[in-house]
């Protein structure tokens, strides 16, 4: 049984680990598919293939779920900010190296505890850790010296503090609700691609006209980097501690310097290389500092909670 155990927990790692490498190469995938297409193109197209994916998955369940109000109302509402999330990243990542985007978007991780304000005052050394990741920022967006960020470093930057608020929203919006993880991602994908097909129609011609390259980086950001990486993890999470998948996801940032580098053919400077490893540090400390705030809030909660039960 214990080995039964260690194996199913070993496979759940393995499988958040793959999420955070598809998740890290997404970058390299944009950049490639934004300089054949242009951005709106490649938002449609992927979210238009993941909405045809997860309705296909959802009307091919054995035992099909009954929709509910809350998650077509939630689905909505997160399918507009993930839009915006989407939007500016892609014209971000177009702007600036898959390596920079990998790296500023995983400024999420210590904006979103700043954000959600569930957890209550955050310690200083959570502000110290948000600090270094500022600071990497700025070398990051350096090549022979710190300057003003660049257009891509900018939107990128931005993104990051979209999908931060997109994050928590989430956790609002679902947290304690009977919501369908696949339904919920369905309507998004469906709200997605409502809202980029006006913009995109003018492009339609060039999107029917794309090489096959092409279609195979928007198909693999559709299938791999929306709805797989989604799926997959939402099942692997519940095989492994929120700690343990935290970190693992937390390597996507890695995964796309070392994508970018060895792929894409991108070099980093001396500035950058110390703004990657600062990033990297800064998001990892800020990330074990909140989750040990959470988890001790939590248990205050619970003996606060346990004491004025008690006769």
């Amino acid at each position: 049984m214990k080995r039964e155990h260690m194996f199913a927990t070993r496979r759940a790692d393995v499988v958040l680990l793959l999420v955070a490498l598809i998740w890290g190469s997404s970058y390299l995938s944009a950049k490639t598919a934004t300089a054949a297409l242009p951005v709106l193109a490649v938002l449609f197209a992927r979210y238009a293939l993941s909405a045809l994916a997860c309705g296909a998955l959802a009307g091919l369940r054995r035992r099909p779920r009954r929709w509910t109000r809350d998650e077509v109302r939630s689905g909505s509402v997160l399918g507009i900010t993930q839009a915006a999330v989407l939007a500016v990243e892609t014209y971000g990542v177009a702007h600036t190296s898959a390596a920079n985007a990998g790296l500023i978007i995983s400024l999420t991780i210590v904006l979103t505890p700043l954000l959600d304000r569930r957890g209550g005052r955050l310690p200083m050394t959570f502000f110290v850790a948000a600090g270094l990741c500022v600071l990497a920022v700025g070398l990051l967006t350096s090549s022979t010296g710190l300057h003003a960020p660049r257009l891509g470093d900018a939107l990128m930057l931005a993104a990051a503090v979209i999908r931060a608020g997109h994050v928590a929203l989430v956790g609002r919006l679902t947290v304690g609700r009977p919501v369908d993880p696949l339904h919920l991602t369905t309507i998004q994908t469906v709200v997605g691609t409502a809202l980029f097909l006006p913009l995109a129609i003018p492009h339609l011609p060039e999107l029917a006209r794309s090489s096959a390259t092409t279609w195979y980086q928007l198909l693999y950001l559709a299938l791999f980097c929306s709805v797989f990486a989604f799926l997959a993890q939402t099942w692997a999470v519940q095989g492994t501690s929120a700690s343990r998948a935290s970190l693992l996801l937390g390597t996507e940032p890695i995964w796309a310097v070392a994508i970018g580098i060895s792929l894409g053919g991108e070099r980093l400077t001396a500035w950058t290389t110390l703004g990657a490893a600062l990033m990297i540090a800064g998001t990892y400390w800020g990330q074990a500092v909140e989750r040990a705030h959470r988890t001790s809030t939590l248990m205050e909660e619970e003996l606060l909670s346990a004491s004025a039960t008690r006769p």
